[in-house]
């Protein structure tokens, strides 16, 4: 597959990319090797082979859910360096 500029501006727009024109030359070539690159992939046989699900062959030991006594809300109020009557306070964020 060749990467023309319409798709190239299109996949910037998309990630939010943002370069010069007169890189734009330089990054059709580079997104055509990649989509070349695994293009390749196609080429192989993948029958009888399961999908990944994860990178790791571990397994995630669960625990089961228990009731316990929660932590009072004036005890977790205790040690906020910034705290009002009922709540913690913290630094904006979001404006």
């Amino acid at each position: 597959m060749q990467i023309d500029k319409e798709t190239l501006n299109k996949i910037a727009h998309l990630a939010r990319l943002e370069f010069d024109e007169n890189d734009s030359e330089k990054m059709m070539k580079d997104m055509t090797n990649i989509i070349s690159f695994v293009e390749k992939l196609d080429e192989l046989n993948t029958d009888g082979v399961e999908p990944l699900t994860t990178m790791s062959h571990e397994v995630n030991s669960l625990r089961n859910d228990e009731v316990k006594p929660h932590l009072d809300h004036n005890d977790a109020l205790k040690g906020a360096p910034k705290k009002d009557s009922d709540y913690f306070r913290v630094p904006k964020v979001l404006e």
